[in-house]
């Protein structure tokens, strides 16, 4: 039997089929030296009445981003059966391992949760949860909402979504009604990466949209505020929540912008200490001066000059001063024409 023939070990013990609002963990066998039978507990609630769209909700695939933890939590906490139609499937730690130890990445294998799709049931322990999320989740799920931040090295300008450029004009008008319908100041889209978490709903038939809000291994109460009324309004728009939960409007009305997975991005080429020479919101040009790295170490050397590769916007930046080769620096992004 080939490696992709065999069962994922994860076993939720919640029935993800069964109405009413349930709580409960998937479990993931993990043997160690402190538990030889153990298993790793993934929370996750399902809140199911009848018919209707799927939608998960996740927060905490990077475990140093904090604020999709706090909005998945409590949107578990808030909404009661009566108010869905159709079934909300949160996991407010969805790499538990990484977010209990406030990491990017699992202490565990050191796995990137959103690089590692479509998963492995006979891998590490993060291959192994990539694997569960795409062939048993996404598999039912009509929708997913996975809620990033900048982790705990960049810092991302106020509250923006990030998803799939559409593959075809029909695609585009529900992509972009769904965008307007979470409703955070910036839109991104971008082309497909395999390996992550959109891609994988994509393969499923779901639309999947990341969230990037704020980040700097901080809490901004404004991007949770925003984040969660964007979230609660797109809800409402699929159909699966209704009532006084839902806002009668989202946050605001976004901004259209791309992101290339190469030319966008500025990257230290020398180990320092970088200063930044623009801020989040610059809007700048090739060839203009993106920072200097410089070097205490060796007070009478001159610091090393770094510049835009191309015209954009600035969208993220380094929140960490000291830098090594290849560590990014920016994240840039274009304006793109109006939506729909």
């Amino acid at each position: 039997m080939s490696a992709t023939a065999l069962p994922n070990p994860i076993r939720c013990d919640i029935d993800l089929d069964e109405d009413g609002k349930h709580a409960g963990y998937l479990r993931l066998p993990h043997s160690a030296h402190r538990s030889a039978y153990g298993w790793i507990p993934i929370p996750i609630v399902s809140i199911r009445n009848g018919a209707g769209p799927v939608f998960v909700v996740s927060g905490g695939t990077h475990g140093d981003e904090y604020e999709g933890q706090i909005i998945a939590a409590r949107l578990a906490r808030e909404v009661t059966a009566d108010m869905v139609s159709g079934q909300i499937i949160v996991l407010p730690m969805l790499n538990y391992p990484a977010a209990q130890a406030g990491l990017r990445t699992s202490p565990l294998d050191d796995g990137n949760l959103n690089r590692l799709y479509p998963g492995d049931p006979s891998g590490t322990p993060s291959q192994i949860i990539a694997h569960y999320v795409e062939s048993e989740l996404l598999a039912r799920a009509d929708y997913m909402t996975d809620l990033h931040s900048g982790g705990s090295s960049l810092l991302y300008d106020g509250a923006n979504m990030m998803g799939l450029e559409p593959r075809d004009a029909e695609e585009e008008t529900r992509v972009v009604g769904l965008l307007r319908a979470f409703g955070l100041a910036k839109a991104f889209l971008y082309t497909p990466n395999r390996v992550n978490i959109t891609a994988a709903a994509r393969r499923q038939g779901a639309i999947c949209f990341l969230t990037e809000l704020g980040g700097g291994g901080a809490v901004n109460r404004k991007l949770v505020d925003e984040g969660r009324q964007g979230l609660l309004h797109l809800l409402g728009y699929t159909g699966v929540l209704h009532g006084a939960l839902v806002p009668a409007k989202p946050p605001h009305e976004p901004r259209l912008l791309g992101i290339d997975r190469i030319k966008h991005y500025v990257y230290a080429d020398t180990a320092g200490v970088w200063e930044p020479l623009a801020e989040l919101g610059a809007i700048v040009k090739a060839g203009e001066p993106a920072a200097l790295i410089h070097f205490p170490d060796e007070p009478l050397r001159e610091p090393v000059a770094v510049e835009f590769p191309c015209d954009g916007e600035v969208v993220c930046k380094r929140a960490l001063a000291q830098v090594q080769r290849g560590d990014c620096l920016f994240q840039m992004a274009d304006q793109r024409r109006s939506m729909l």
